[in-house]
């Protein structure tokens, strides 16, 4: 019988939440406004509440964020009324069978991304961090999950993504626009809003 060796997304959630323990839940984060409390409570509930992924979708598209309302009600909530530890108990865990979430297929098309973001999240909010040296096989992971935040982040203007590591290998969205380089991990993190800190080239 072969081996089953853990994908990206999980190494993702199980290093992600065993930092969150390490720090406790008042550590600062790349998301603005955000602890990891905050952070935690939105994993959890992601991975629990059906009802919160309408708001999570939403947010990706022009004007999404005001009808997120309900998501975000629910994230304070857990905050607020669960305890911490217990709150990245059930990040480490993952959802229930009975989540959508639990789905191979969701899995791969949202988590990859969600946790590869939210980890660096973290840790680049922490003083001293360096970049990590991913494997290429990761690399390709993340270069084949940009594209939905690449389109939000392309606009009207358009944009051009390009691989640091791997000559002529570009990602094309829209017409025309701005070129950023970079590994693909920089690359994600650049068109999720982490700009501040995505270690990418600008032309």
């Amino acid at each position: 019988m072969s081996a089953s060796f853990p994908s990206l997304h999980e190494l993702e959630r199980t290093a992600l939440a065993e930092l969150l323990a390490d720090l406790g839940p008042d550590a600062p984060t790349c998301c603005a406004g955000w602890t990891t409390a905050h952070l935690a409570a939105h994993l959890a509930v992601r991975d629990r509440r059906p009802d919160a992924l309408p708001g999570y979708g939403l947010e990706l598209l022009p004007g999404g964020e005001k009808l997120a309302w309900w998501s975000h009600r629910l994230e304070e909530r857990m905050r607020t009324s669960t305890p911490y530890a217990e709150v990245v108990d059930q990040v480490l865990s993952g959802p229930p069978s009975w989540s959508p979430m639990a789905l191979p297929a969701a899995a791969k098309a949202f988590n990859v991304s969600e946790f590869v973001v939210h980890h660096e999240d973290v840790r680049r909010a922490q003083p001293g961090w360096e970049p990590r040296e991913l494997t290429r096989e990761d690399q390709d992971a993340l270069w084949a999950s940009l594209g939905l935040y690449a389109r939000r982040a392309a606009g009207k203007r358009g944009l051009v993504l390009r691989r640091s590591d791997v000559p002529d290998a570009e990602q094309r969205f829209g017409a025309g626009g701005r070129t950023v380089t970079g590994e693909p991990l920089e690359l994600l993190l650049w068109v999720a809003g982490r700009r501040e800190v995505a270690r990418v080239d600008l032309a």
